[in-house]
């Protein structure tokens, strides 16, 4: 080492600490009223009684030898000593801790104090905080007092050392949790999964479900086999339902779900209960100018074209059949791959003399191909 180098490490171990550092320092002695420390200046640090405990709790473990952090209130007093503070040094290293909780947006627990006009206050890390009303809980809706003396997780919004503000949010926490349990789900979700959930929100296209970390969305068309015009016909915001997993988009955070999928198809049911040449009975759901459309059980309908209501010429389909009308019809057709069941009510009789030798031909290949008309 050269005498620079030297000279320049004598400089810095015994130079002067100024007012509002925090540095270290080696208990050297501890007296009832005061503590010594070295903290490598010219003169030892002296900590007094009041400065040593934090919201006056007095530290009474200190011994010589322990290592401590100490805030510099004086850098010499009459007796050429630094006056120090262990419980400035303790509340600093606090604010630091709390600004960097908050640069990794950190959730952390904090106790409720106290309600005032704007918020809560809370203690975190042992600082005072303020909890806006805006921050609280999306979900809460009770009295700001009912949360007073509970702990509560929260992420720091704001930390302002000058002027002693420190701004919390428990709405941001819940955000980052929910975020997280996001993220687990989609790890362990897929495709045919079957899932529990809660109904979350109500829109006309289908119903929002709250399966734990998400929402997913139960399009109108995959609420039930039967025609549904309202989503509300069928479930109510709140309600617990279990649901199937149909799509997943872990880009757009998107779950699509079903709750008829996990309902028997009506039209197995079908196959073997109405097989082509049965007489069933069917309600009359809508007319057009090819026909009518019947509902002949839950989920299922058929097409009773305009050429099978009846053996004279028809012009108009309502000038036969009627909306809300309850036929008996015959099964003339059905293909299963396509869904579709044609229907006859002129077959129910025979053809009229003037006919007997004529052919007669099924019209179930008119079926439109439309499937809402």
């Amino acid at each position: 080492m050269t005498m620079e180098d030297y000279l320049h490490f004598e400089e810095e171990a015994f130079k002067t600490p100024n007012h509002g550092d925090i540095v270290d320092g080696i208990v050297v002695r501890v007296d009832p009223d005061e503590v010594l420390v070295d903290i490598g200046a010219k003169a030892e640090g002296v900590i007094s009684s009041k400065e040593l405990g934090m919201r006056g709790d007095i530290d009474s473990e200190l011994e010589p030898g322990d290592q401590i952090k100490v805030y510099v209130l004086q850098p010499e007093n009459e007796e050429g000593n630094v006056v120090l503070s262990l419980r400035r040094a303790r509340a600093e290293t606090t604010w630091i801790v709390a600004a960097e909780k908050q640069s990794d947006g950190t959730v952390i627990d904090a106790d409720v104090r106290e309600q005032n006009k704007g918020g809560l206050i809370v203690n975190i890390l042992g600082l005072r905080g303020f909890l806006p009303s805006s921050q609280v809980a999306r979900a809460f809706a009770g009295s700001l007092e009912s949360l007073v003396g509970k702990r509560i997780p929260v992420k720091i919004l704001e930390v302002n050392r000058k002027r002693n503000r420190l701004i919390v949010s428990q709405k941001a926490a819940e955000d980052e949790d929910r975020a997280r349990k996001r993220e687990e789900l989609f790890s362990r979700l897929q495709t045919g999964t079957i899932v529990k959930g809660t109904v979350s929100g109500i829109t006309s296209y289908g119903a929002f479900v709250d399966i734990g970390g998400a929402d997913g969305l139960i399009h109108i068309s995959e609420l039930s086999w039967d025609r549904v015009s309202k989503v509300t016909d069928v479930l109510q915001l709140g309600e617990e339902v279990t649901v199937k997993v149909i799509k997943l988009d872990p880009e757009q955070t998107r779950i699509s779900l079903s709750l008829r999928q996990l309902q028997q198809d009506p039209w197995e049911r079908l196959v073997q209960s109405m097989p082509v040449g049965s007489i069933v009975e069917g309600q009359v759901t809508k007319t057009k100018k090819y026909g009518a459309f019947l509902q002949i059980m839950p989920g299922i309908e058929g097409l009773l074209h305009i050429s099978e209501l009846s053996w004279d010429h028809v012009e108009r389909t309502e000038d036969v059949l009627k909306v809300g009308e309850t036929v008996q019809v015959k099964v003339i057709g059905i293909d299963t791959a396509r869904r579709r069941i044609s229907l006859s009510l002129k077959q129910l009789s025979a053809p009229p003399a003037s006919l007997a030798g004529a052919r007669t031909e099924n019209r179930h290949d008119e079926y439109p191909d439309v499937d809402d008309e």
